[in-house]
């Protein structure tokens, strides 16, 4: 069990977590929303202890620390790789520091994306460096998945078909915490859904609840954060009255 209780973290007098507590038990696929700036990329920072805050992270009731980290991996749009290395030599460097790394999946995804082996990643393209930081933390061994973001710069094709292979090659005990603004396509992916805002918990549902009630993600998260549909034809109602006069 991963377990967040009255994390707090501050940037320059502003609060980009106020108090927040949270628990993701193993098995879980977690989709964490949010609008830019409600905390979703610090929230993950936190657990993995990559900047101070307030308040504690528990992983199975023990702090995280070097002897417990190797069961967390992340993967970021702002990338953990090392630039100038090959993937083959990635491999090679996770099987000496992860001793749960799975090689099976490495290949697999590896050949899934189609991307070489023996280029360095300087020279891939955006997308394809995304999946590469993807295929490292889903290949590491961890059973918590971290995710922020994963999916820029790959195309709608490439997503969709990645969503069905991870819930394919997912073991019962691996869990995945993903932060993205792709409503749409993770609504059946997902199996609960968290929901930021200005650094708290705003509301906390799962995906069973949703089907129940009928409602898909999207419109639940539009209610949640009570957006204006009309807020467009409002701003450009306003915006050629303005040119309109004299």
């Amino acid at each position: 069990m991963l377990e967040l209780q009255s994390v707090t973290k501050s940037y320059g007098g502003s609060k980009a977590l106020d108090g927040l507590s949270l628990s993701v038990g193993p098995g879980e696929i977690v989709g964490i929303f949010g609008e830019n700036g409600a905390g979703k990329t610090t929230l993950m920072k936190c657990i993995l202890g990559l900047v101070p805050h307030g308040g504690q992270v528990t992983l199975d009731g023990a702090p995280i620390t070097r002897k417990n980290v190797e069961r967390l991996a992340f993967a970021t749009c702002e990338h953990s790789f090392f630039p100038n290395l090959t993937p083959a030599a990635h491999a090679a460097f996770c099987r000496e520091q992860y001793p749960r790394f799975r090689e099976k999946r490495f290949r697999a995804l590896m050949d899934f994306f189609q991307l070489p082996e023996g280029r360095a990643l300087r020279g891939f393209s955006t997308g394809q460096k995304n999946q590469f930081e993807v295929i490292l933390a889903l290949s590491q061994g961890a059973d918590y998945i971290l995710m922020d973001e994963p999916f820029a710069g790959n195309d709608v094709f490439n997503r969709e078909d990645f969503y069905k292979v991870l819930l394919g090659i997912l073991e019962p005990g691996e869990t995945v915490l993903l932060s993205t603004h792709l409503l749409e396509e993770v609504g059946g992916f997902i199996s609960r859904a968290v929901l930021l805002r200005r650094g708290r918990l705003l509301d906390d549902v799962s995906a069973m609840d949703l089907d129940e009630r009928g409602e898909k993600l999207l419109d639940y998260v539009k209610r949640s954060y009570s957006y204006q549909a009309d807020r467009v034809s409002r701003a450009l109602s306003e915006l050629t009255g303005e040119e309109g006069e004299p």
